[in-house]
């Protein structure tokens, strides 16, 4: 469930009012008097299928986006005997991905952990590392990011999810390189090392298994992002990026040219399928949500002719 909340002067809002008591979906709708006389205030339930048309509807009344606020509702009680259905809101949707193509700070510090503990993981062979790095990677949201751009036909929007994963990316890849050439400088590799030892990570060519794994963690990621589960799926995604990341930064390193460059197409045919997959993701739910909104005009049509 959703709530609307929405300010403005009472003229406006009656229209407001009247509009949201109108659309199929919204429920409990109130007014209510700020008590400054110049300002009202009207909010109702949303159903999250309605809530793009309630936002749309907002818009076309003139309503400021400053002065609407949409937020979510954790439902306690008995279950109810109708329940909701559920639908993805697509302005909530683009208005995150906004928000993740954003290259903070705090994003490169994270990607330049991951790439530390990675690349300890790839030297080391050690699995526990590279989950640990994956737990850490928050390269999940630039590529959730440029999958909404993608499926929703905003060019910008791809190609700074694209841009800030990128980024993120090659700073994990370069403290990688930082790493591994300091241990290889200073003696501290195991004796022999070469990333021809590392058996545990197929970092080193593309196969059937990489497409497939990269294209489900691509789907998994977007269906996280929308269920607000993306912190605990965050570590799937990761294992298609974090991991050749780390073997590319750590082949650098110590000067293995063929193998950095065979690592960089292992993660170039990741990423790419991840975003095949999310993008897919969002077309087929997007499909699915106009052929419900057909069909219930539709039935409101007939309704007022009979």
């Amino acid at each position: 469930m959703l709530h609307l909340r929405v300010f403005g002067d009472p003229a406006a809002m009656a229209e407001v009012a009247e509009e949201l008591r109108a659309l199929p979906g919204a429920r409990h709708v109130s007014w209510t008097d700020t008590g400054s006389g110049a300002t009202v205030l009207v909010t109702a339930d949303v159903r999250a299928d309605a809530a793009d048309p309630a936002l749309e509807s907002l818009a076309r009344l003139g309503v400021p986006a400053q002065d609407v606020a949409l937020v979510r509702l954790d439902r306690i009680g008995p279950a109810l005997d109708d329940p909701e259905p559920f639908g993805l809101v697509w302005a909530d949707l683009l208005g995150q991905a906004r928000v993740n193509t954003r290259t903070a700070v705090r994003y490169l510090v994270f990607m330049v952990v991951a790439g530390v503990i990675a690349s300890f993981g790839v030297i080391n062979q050690d699995q526990i590392l590279i989950v640990g790095a994956m737990a850490v990677s928050p390269d999940l949201l630039p590529v959730t990011a440029a999958c909404t751009g993608l499926a929703l036909r905003r060019p910008r929007l791809f190609w700074r999810g694209l841009v800030s994963l990128t980024i993120g990316l090659g700073v994990a890849c370069v403290a990688a390189v930082v790493i591994t050439a300091g241990l290889n400088l200073f003696g501290g590799l195991p004796q022999g090392f070469t990333v021809q030892q590392v058996t545990f990570t197929s970092q080193g060519h593309v196969t059937a298994e990489t497409i497939l794994v990269a294209l489900a963690a691509g789907v998994a990621g977007m269906m996280a992002l929308e269920t607000r589960a993306s912190s605990a799926v965050g570590v799937a995604i990761s294992v298609t990026t974090i991991p050749a990341s780390a073997f590319l930064g750590v082949a650098a390193g110590i000067g293995e040219l063929s193998k950095s460059l065979a690592a960089l197409w292992v993660l170039g045919a990741n990423v790419t399928m991840m975003i095949v997959g999310g993008s897919l993701t969002l077309l087929v739910q997007r499909s699915a949500a106009s052929r419900a909104e057909r069909a219930a005009g539709e039935d409101t049509r007939r309704s007022s002719l009979s």
